[in-house]
């Protein structure tokens, strides 16, 4: 039981990281990592590329799942 009398689960609360990679120039890409297994991955990121008008992808990385990918810096879109 915490404090405010709510129970905390710390095993399924993961933490979901934004991050912008700089390319070259100025062009960048935007990583969304940490995403819970049983989201649709592909109809978020259907979302956002016809919302935010941008392209992107989802990678598969053994050590940490499945990334998606969306170019330019959408950090502020995708929060």
């Amino acid at each position: 039981d915490g404090q405010d009398g709510f129970e905390q689960d710390t095993a399924s609360a993961s933490k979901v990281h934004i991050r912008v990679q700089q390319r070259n120039g100025r062009k960048c890409i935007t990583t969304v990592q940490g995403l819970d297994d049983d989201l649709d991955l592909k109809r978020i990121l259907k979302a956002i590329k016809k919302r935010y008008n941008c392209n992107g992808n989802i990678k598969k990385v053994k050590d940490f799942g499945e990334i998606i990918q969306v170019q330019g810096d959408q950090r502020g879109n995708i929060k």
